[in-house]
């Protein structure tokens, strides 16, 4: 408990020297939030969820009741007369790559958190997870181009570079290229990484490409939505705007049809996503900008994956 105690204190300084006082401040104020995950059993989940390359040879040991008669190793066991298996141990180090979409369509939030907020919040989360497992972390930040790209690279040092970036980053534009980012990954990373994609996905044309990526790498789509995207409030005549083209509207929010009309289009839109990802073979987290428990999607996500192992 006591070395515990110290690695912690030792992670928060590290912290404090690399980052600003209120930028210390709100992730500390995350990590509070997220203790119950952010923790020895989180990380215990996440290792669960996400396997490393393979199994590396640790040695060789006389046979015990209950080991695998398919380790036997027949030579050793011919010379000493007596049954061995040999052990192996899972090769564990990962390269987990985020990809935070930061256009401005995420500038949008019913709650206390706008949808890129949290999307950086979340981005902040499985870097101190991966980091904590002993894993290389890397960032992609994108809007309709790359904004910004950190190696993978192991660390404490490194990962609160990593976590600085992407709760401080401004887009320098407005729209969103999905099919940009995902093929700027797929030039720079030349080997498998577990990528999380983390946004809104409200674009188009990315199609061909995020299968592409699924099957050069271990893919998970986080997808970062809000309540008001499928249900308006019956507040009468509202003006709405894109926030990625400027356009406007006049919706009439007490209408019945076009209420029911725009949770239809969520739905669909929802399903067609959900089906793009599993024909892809990638997974998908949901999250609710406006849920205060939003992390938890990412528990029952492991969940759900290691049970599928």
């Amino acid at each position: 408990m006591k070395v515990q105690t110290e690695q912690r204190l030792d992670e928060q300084q590290d912290l404090a020297e690399v980052l600003s006082p209120e930028l210390f401040q709100k992730i500390k104020a995350i990590q509070i939030r997220t203790q119950r995950l952010v923790s020895d059993a989180f990380a215990g989940e996440y290792e669960s969820a996400f396997r490393g390359r393979g199994m590396e040879f640790e040695e060789v040991r006389a046979y015990q009741p209950g080991d695998d008669i398919r380790h036997i190793n027949w030579p050793v066991t011919a010379r000493m007369g007596s049954p061995y298996v040999k052990l192996h141990r899972e090769e564990r180090e990962l390269t987990v790559m985020l990809v935070v979409d930061v256009s401005s369509s995420g500038a949008f939030g019913s709650g206390t958190k706008l949808k890129n907020e949290v999307a950086a919040e979340i981005a902040a989360l499985l870097a101190y997870t991966a980091i904590k497992s002993n894993d290389r972390v890397g960032l992609i930040i994108f809007s309709d181009r790359i904004e910004h790209f950190i190696p993978p690279k192991k660390g404490r040092s490194h990962v609160w570079r990593v976590i600085r970036d992407i709760l401080t980053f401004r887009a320098s534009r407005r729209r969103t290229d999905l099919q940009g980012a995902l093929d700027y990954m797929s030039k720079v990373l030349r080997r498998r990484v577990v990528a999380f994609v983390i946004s809104d996905f409200m674009d188009e044309g990315y199609e061909d490409i995020l299968r592409v990526s699924a099957r050069r790498h271990d893919l998970t789509a986080v997808v970062v939505r809000d309540r008001r995207e499928k249900e308006l409030p019956r507040i009468g005549i509202l003006e709405l705007e894109d926030a990625e083209t400027g356009e406007t509207i006049l919706v009439d929010t007490s209408d019945l049809d076009l209420a029911a009309g725009l949770r239809l289009l969520d739905r669909d839109d929802a399903e067609q996503r959900a089906h793009l990802f599993r024909s892809a073979g990638a997974g998908e987290v949901q999250v609710e900008a406006d849920d205060p428990h939003y992390v938890d999607s990412l528990v029952r996500y492991f969940h759900a994956r290691e049970r599928r192992r």
